[in-house]
């Protein structure tokens, strides 16, 4: 997929997830978190080619133009979309798949210090509330919902809805709104 086409799909995501953005135009030019996006993949490219140094500056830079921390070596799906990005942690080994909605101050972190898997993989269609914390090597299935400031250490299946220190799971239905449930009062601490 071209260049033009996969940012296009960005802007349309953004706006599909955030009913405060009014226009293509303001989503790509004023939303951190796309940004953020579209730096990494560039960022990734460079890391894959084994310009670590670059790659590393290039992430630095846009941690320090958007708030949003991502390594890398992180692999991102398509139509990611990060909301107010502010204070967002992505580690080196993360796997983030398609349509993943993320919110301000999540991190995505590792639990050891030793080489190898240790961030988490978050399946196609997760959102991850406000301040959650997604730790180690872990998977959380697709259509998963994590409440805000939530801490998740363990495995969820898909469809599964995890709020609380430490998280519990909680099943949820195929046809619950996502949207509501991560910012229902009931699913936050």
């Amino acid at each position: 997929m071209n260049l033009f086409k996969r940012m296009r799909e960005d802007i349309a995501a953004a706006r599909r997830h955030d009913p405060a953005a009014r226009n293509n135009l303001e989503v790509a030019l004023l939303y951190s978190g796309v940004h953020a996006v579209w730096a990494h993949r560039v960022n990734h490219r460079l890391w894959n080619r084994r310009a670590f140094f670059l790659a590393r500056l290039g992430s630095q830079a846009t941690r320090l133009l958007t708030g949003v921390e991502i390594h890398p070596g992180a692999v991102i799906g398509r139509r990611c979309f990060i909301d107010h990005g502010m204070g967002i942690v992505i580690g080196e080994t993360v796997v983030i798949g398609n349509d993943v909605m993320i919110y301000h101050g999540v991190t995505l972190g590792g639990q050891s210090l030793l080489p190898g898997r240790r961030h988490p993989t978050l399946e196609d269609g997760v959102v991850v509330g406000a301040g959650a914390k997604v730790l180690g090597n872990i998977t959380i299935g697709a259509g998963s919902a994590i409440g805000a400031n939530a801490v998740v250490t363990k495995d969820a299946p898909a469809h599964s809805v995890l709020v609380g220190v430490p998280a519990t799971l909680r099943r949820r239905s195929h046809t619950d709104d996502i949207r509501a449930l991560v910012s229902s009062p009931e699913y936050s601490i």
